[in-house]
């Protein structure tokens, strides 16, 4: 059974055979941004592509779903390369998202304060904030409580 490519991943993994020996380089116009990085995703966890911890290429099923042979075959090192960065590389998944693991920190009994959450995730505070406001207590209806010791940094948990 051949895998079914969408017109966008056809064309990113023919023009990485076709230009830059299997290295992912180039995407459509129309994808940039947030949408490039779901693409990668997307391709990823199909197992279409690989990364070998600086790069993305195209992996032996994405050469097959192109219905194309691999330009050169892969070394013995370059393969055991490529697992170990396999290994290393944590696709994300719900379960490994920054919100799940700031929802993690707010669940811990000492929860967690904006800062802490700031280091945790690369956000910037008012990232924080919104994502309280927004993605936890209206879309998952969370009730994020905040206590302040006098002198202390408010400290905010999930109730």
């Amino acid at each position: 059974m051949t895998t079914q490519l969408t017109p966008a991943q056809h064309a990113i993994l023919a023009h990485a055979h076709q230009h830059t020996e299997g290295k992912i380089t180039w995407f459509p116009e129309n994808i940039k941004g947030g949408a490039r990085q779901k693409v990668i995703d997307g391709l990823f966890k199909r197992t279409l592509i690989t990364y070998d911890g600086k790069d993305w290429f195209v992996a032996a099923e994405g050469y097959e779903a192109l219905g194309v042979p691999r330009k050169a075959p892969i070394t013995s090192n370059a393969l055991d390369e490529v697992i170990e960065a396999a290994t290393d590389a944590k696709p994300r998944s719900r379960d490994n998202s920054k919100q799940a693991q700031v929802i993690a920190m707010l669940k811990r009994p000492e929860g967690a304060t904006i800062p802490q959450i700031c280091e945790a995730t690369g956000w910037q505070q008012h990232t924080v904030r919104g994502t309280f406001a927004g993605a936890f207590k209206k879309k998952l209806g969370l009730e994020i409580t905040s206590t302040k010791e006098a002198g202390g940094q408010r400290i905010y948990r999930v109730a």
